[in-house]
């Protein structure tokens, strides 16, 4: 009978114990990260059974002191932290430990676990998840849609041959830069910056070449603009910007994402630099100043009748969604400097990039022959410059010009003068060169070059009344390189050789 009541008192212990302590795998569902042991000697084991039994409060004694153990992976403690308090309601301290969590370990599933459903619905919760868990928005579907048209547009422009190539850099570059601008704020609007932290500033390199771009595009347009050593100081400012960014771009993604978090830990926004306020300021200074020359440039071609009607609209529209961007920009700018977020100049000023990169993309779809403005090869077959860059006045500068060196300086006589030295002398290109040639001479160059050597060549001869002087010195004093392209072009000239109009001229003087 004793034995008996013996084993029955051990059944009971038994059963109690069992009631008592969770099983081991229930515990390890809870609590994957801590191992369970049976001593239960471990801190944040212990309070690993407190949480499961909802002893929470007791719990969160235990995993205090247990964090001040695992100072080198507090990670798994600071979780379970966070779901202690979010169990007992205190929102605003299972908020403080989620952030510490992804301070240490960056892992937004954190804010997934079933754990936080008591806070899910409360503002704090709500807003750490529009801060740190990747979403998308209408607005970010948007934002990359535009990018990727943005993208695509500079590729194809880069392809069309009928389209001036340096008109074609400039303009598909100032596209380039607008589309990684919208797909940098489509990776912040969403957080996936976090995922993708090299995407930090990924487009701020570019701050100080939207003015120039635009700028010397016009003016290649506009101007047929051949660029020249000089043109490379407006590209200081960015060289000088890059030596800031570089060392940024050059960091590894888990120093840009502690740089990102801990901007985000501050109260700051994670994305953006931590001299925003100087770089705002000097590409709003870049945008203006730049603004105004383009400007100058866009009212002068307004006014040049040979600019199509058609040509002149797109210009004006380009150079409108421009200026609305400038001053969206500024209004930006002054609002953040003092300490003001809004959303909706914030997305304005996308907005008008994106109203850029939509009418460019458009353009270089349905009319990409206005991309070269005065330098369009449309009607070619007709007048063959009717949209060159030349204006009536500039032409006859040029021809003033090109007369002076040819009748003064007798540049004819080099015989290694070509079309590019010649178009050099003159400071302009080639195709405004041959131009004038063909308009106010009705020849090419190198009938216009023979014809003056030939002229000097018929007066030296004529001159030479004793015959003194060789046809082969001639030929080379008058610039040719050898006495049978030299007799060619003289018998095509006066339908005689040297030798025969040397002495045909003799005797005329005799």
């Amino acid at each position: 009978m004793r034995q008996t009541r013996i084993f029955l008192l051990l059944v009971v212990l038994c059963l109690s114990a069992c009631y008592a302590i969770p099983p081991i795998d229930k515990v390890r569902g809870t609590f994957p990260e801590i191992g369970y042991f049976s001593n239960n000697t471990d801190l944040a084991d212990s309070a690993s059974i407190l949480y499961q039994t909802q002893r929470y409060a007791e719990a969160l004694v235990l995993l205090e002191k247990a964090l001040q153990k695992h100072k080198k992976n507090p990670a798994p403690v600071l979780k379970k932290i966070a779901l202690s308090h979010s169990a007992l309601g205190h929102t605003g301290e299972a908020i403080q430990y989620i952030e510490e969590y992804l301070q240490v370990e960056f892992d937004s599933n954190i804010l997934m676990d079933e754990g936080f459903d008591t806070i899910r619905t409360t503002a704090e919760f709500i807003d750490i998840q529009e801060k740190y868990a990747p979403h998308f928005t209408f607005w970010s579907f948007l934002y990359l849609y535009i990018a990727l048209i943005g993208f695509y547009t500079a590729i194809v422009l880069n392809f069309n041959k009928r389209i001036d190539v340096v008109a074609r850099i400039l303009i598909s570059g100032f596209i380039l830069i607008h589309s990684s601008f919208i797909l940098n704020i489509f990776f912040n609007i969403t957080n996936y910056q976090y995922v993708y932290p090299h995407s930090y500033l990924m487009s701020t390199a570019f701050s100080f070449l939207y003015g120039p771009l635009l700028y010397f595009y016009f003016k290649r347009i506009t101007q047929r603009y051949a660029f020249r050593k000089i043109d490379l100081l407006h590209l200081i400012p960015t060289v000088l910007f890059l030596f800031y960014i570089v060392p940024i771009y050059t960091m590894s993604a888990e120093e840009k994402l502690n740089l990102m978090l801990g901007r985000a830990a501050e109260g700051q926004v994670a994305t953006d630099s931590a001299y925003l306020y100087l770089i705002v300021g000097l590409k709003l200074a870049s945008l203006l100043i730049y603004g105004f020359f383009s400007r100058k440039l866009y009212l002068k071609a307004k006014h040049d009748k040979v600019l199509s009607r058609a040509n002149k609209l797109w210009q004006r529209n380009i150079y409108l969604i421009h200026i609305s961007y400038v001053i969206v920009y500024a209004i930006y700018g002054v609002v953040i400097s003092n300490e003001i977020v809004t959303g909706f100049l914030y997305h304005s000023q996308i907005i008008c990039m994106s109203a850029m990169v939509l009418f460019l993309g458009l353009s270089a779809n349905l009319q990409p022959s206005v991309f070269s403005g005065l330098l369009s090869f449309e009607n070619s077959l007709f007048f063959k410059y009717e949209k060159s860059g030349l204006t009536q006045s500039f032409s006859e500068e040029l021809k003033q010009n090109l007369m002076r060196l040819f009748d003064v300086e007798k540049i004819y006589r080099e015989n290694d003068i070509n079309l590019q030295s010649l178009a050099d002398r003159l400071n302009t290109t080639r195709h405004n060169t041959s131009q004038v040639i063909n308009e106010h001479f009705d020849m090419n160059f190198h009938e216009l070059i023979n014809k003056y050597r030939i002229q000097e060549a018929k007066y030296m001869l004529g001159a030479d009344a004793q015959r003194n002087l060789n046809i082969i010195d001639i030929a080379y004093e008058v610039g040719f390189n050898n006495k049978v392209t030299f007799n060619k072009a003289f018998k095509k000239d006066t339908k005689l050789t040297p030798s025969e109009y040397q002495r045909v001229s003799a005797s005329a003087l005799g």
